[in-house]
């Protein structure tokens, strides 16, 4: 059967195996049932982290696995760079303390976390007013573990600069949400009917508590306001990122490289080496092969990029077992959009490839001097600059300090690196490249931090990402895929 995550799991990316055909013996030369069993043939299409999750747990129960990805890539051994030959990465990815996965994976490859993560830090929150929040490292704290969210709201106590006590005591109203919640799916669809904003309201958040704090953390949480938001995604992320303990929010970064070259070259690099797992870089994947008179799923066609100035090549991975979908919203629209069989026999992942997608800019910023700014990680909210988008900025010459000449492409280092995005940022993405670095340079980050005035702008590199990441919408509930398909 087919097999994906239970739909009230948020997931940046959502996981689908079609059932398919059983591996078949053949008949001997004599007709006796036969003697050539082999190993389950899986195609797993996706080399993001769910990607990699299926094809390790597939590897490691005696699967052969197939990898699929458009990216050349896709086992991070070649290193994503600028046209000046300077290091690339989309977007900039956090590492919460409640990551247990994360964690086995590298004690599992022999990894220690210091050689991968920074020290979990500190994180601010900047509007036109100034700096509004700090968000603390709960775990390297004094202050004693109390019961969640009485904890953060007195550890926490100093670090909101102009939000009042009265305002953040509101998020108590969240509990009972929190507890019902779960009771049973029925009352998880009610939840996701409803918007976050609706359910801030009749919980008795206050206004400025949800525009100063909830809003901003949102926005580069789920990509989305509360208002477009469902309100249970919403609770499912501040549950497990905020309030499920008390140093929940606690997160880290990576230290040297990038997530592909410090996280996932080390376990392609095992699964290749120890499981002989496939990887097929620079393949898109453009139909699921369905056996529409027995209903399994026998392949997938794809598209082999032949390199530049050449035709590409159209190819069939055949005989498979099953296949795993390990795609956001836009890349399960486009495998089913293209794989009439699939579509008509499993409805359930036409519904799943009708989900919605957010755009998002990325940019990195190599600037002549070193700026001061007191935490790594930053968020941007309230600004008019932002067109509605979530924006974040991360001083990588801070999280990488014992790394900048690699962060310089072999240069020798001359200020501040940065790594500078925008969710929800398809108004942004309309701007020209230069005129995305001057709302930055010239806007948005002297209106946090004073010294970037003066700094000036070397090198820089602007990426759009339209629909990069699925969009939990109120009442997408019934859209995401359910445990089991019916292919």
């Amino acid at each position: 059967r087919a097999l994906a995550p239970p739909r009230g799991a948020s997931r940046r990316r959502a996981g689908v195996v079609v059932r398919a055909a059983a591996a078949k013996s053949k008949p001997s030369a004599d007709g006796t049932a036969a003697s050539t069993e082999r190993k389950p043939k899986v195609a797993v299409v996706g080399a993001g982290w769910g990607g990699f999750g299926a094809a390790k747990a597939l590897c490691e129960a005696g699967c052969d696995v197939t990898l699929l990805d458009g990216i050349p890539d896709p086992t991070g051994m070649t290193p994503s760079t600028t046209p000046t030959g300077k290091p690339f990465e989309y977007g900039t990815r956090g590492f919460w303390k409640d990551y247990p996965n994360i964690e086995a994976t590298l004690a599992e490859l022999g990894v220690r976390e210091s050689d991968v993560f920074s020290d979990f830090t500190a994180s601010s929150f900047f509007s036109p007013d100034g700096l509004e929040a700090t968000a603390p490292v709960f775990s390297s704290s004094d202050y004693p573990q109390l019961p969640s969210p009485f904890g953060q709201v007195f550890a926490t106590f100093d670090n909101f600069k102009r939000l009042p006590l009265e305002d953040r005591v509101t998020m108590v109203g969240l509990l009972y949400a929190m507890l019902d919640l779960g009771r049973d799916d029925e009352t998880f669809e009610a939840y996701d009917r409803m918007t976050a904003h609706d359910l801030f309201i009749k919980m008795g958040l206050s206004k400025r508590l949800v525009d100063d704090f909830i809003r901003p953390t949102l926005l580069v949480g789920l990509f989305k306001p509360p208002e477009e938001l469902s309100a249970a995604v919403t609770m499912e992320l501040l549950y497990y990122y905020a309030l499920a303990h008390q140093d929940s929010f606690d997160v880290r970064w990576i230290s040297k490289g990038t997530v592909a070259s410090s996280l996932i070259a080390p376990l392609a690099e095992r699964l290749v080496k120890k499981h002989a797992l496939t990887v097929l870089g620079g393949c898109r994947v453009e139909e699921v092969v369905v056996d529409e008179s027995t209903g399994l799923a026998t392949g997938v066609r794809f598209v082999r990029s032949a390199g530049k100035g050449k035709k590409p090549k159209t190819e069939t991975l055949d005989d498979v077992d099953a296949v795993v979908l390990a795609l956001s919203a836009k890349g399960m629209r486009g495998v089913v959009g293209s794989s009439p069989a699939l579509a008509r026999a499993a409805p359930e992942l036409s519904r799943a490839a009708s989900l919605g997608g957010i755009d998002v800019v990325t940019t990195r910023i190599w600037l002549d001097r070193y700026v001061f700014v007191e935490n790594p990680a930053n968020v941007l909210s309230r600004f008019e600059g932002l067109r509605g988008a979530g924006g974040t900025f991360f001083m990588l010459d801070q999280l990488q300090k014992n790394h900048e000449v690699a962060l310089w492409g072999g240069e020798e280092p001359k200020g501040s690196v940065l790594a500078c995005d925008f969710y929800n940022g398809g108004a942004v993405a309309c701007l020209s490249d230069d005129d995305i670095i001057d709302l930055l340079m010239k806007e948005l980050l002297p209106a946090a931090v004073p010294g970037f005035k003066e700094a000036k702008v070397l090198d820089a590199h602007v990426v759009r990402c339209p629909g990069a990441v699925t969009w939990f919408s109120p009442g997408s509930f019934n859209s995401r895929p359910p445990l089991r398909t019916s292919v």
